[in-house]
């Protein structure tokens, strides 16, 4: 988790972000955590897919959350906008305002055992042959 400004507020949000072109999702996943985190990971399954509309008339984010297995801390280096990365119990996270309710909503899905094989990604075709 990190700590990061959103309204002028401090809330607490996951590693997340946007899939670059020719990317696929894990090589994101790996990339977005590095540069926010400060981890390296090795997703291995996915969570789920979720949908959040923050207000009407706001654009709908689509999140795909993936499970991964930290292999280690790489750099206290981290994207200017974060103010702070950690590790965080369930009672700080509560405590805490968050970016967005799928925080607790992905969470709780990790917490109730919900996963999916990683290979339901196909990557077969993210480069032209």
């Amino acid at each position: 988790m990190f700590k990061e400004t959103q309204d002028g507020q401090i809330v607490l949000n996951q590693p997340a972000g946007h899939v670059e072109n020719g990317e696929s999702l894990q090589q994101a996943v790996i990339r977005e955590t590095l540069e926010e985190a400060g981890w390296q990971v090795e997703p291995t399954a996915i969570l789920g897919m979720y949908a959040f509309t923050p207000f009407a008339g706001a654009d709908t984010y689509h999140r795909v959350c993936v499970i991964c297995r930290p292999v280690g801390h790489i750099t206290n280096s981290l994207d200017p906008d974060i103010l702070c990365a950690g590790w965080f119990t369930r009672e700080e996270i509560e405590q805490h305002p968050q970016r967005s309710p799928l925080i607790l909503e992905c969470i709780n899905d990790f917490e109730n055992g919900q996963n999916f094989p990683i290979n339901m990604i196909n990557n077969h075709h993210l480069e032209a042959k």
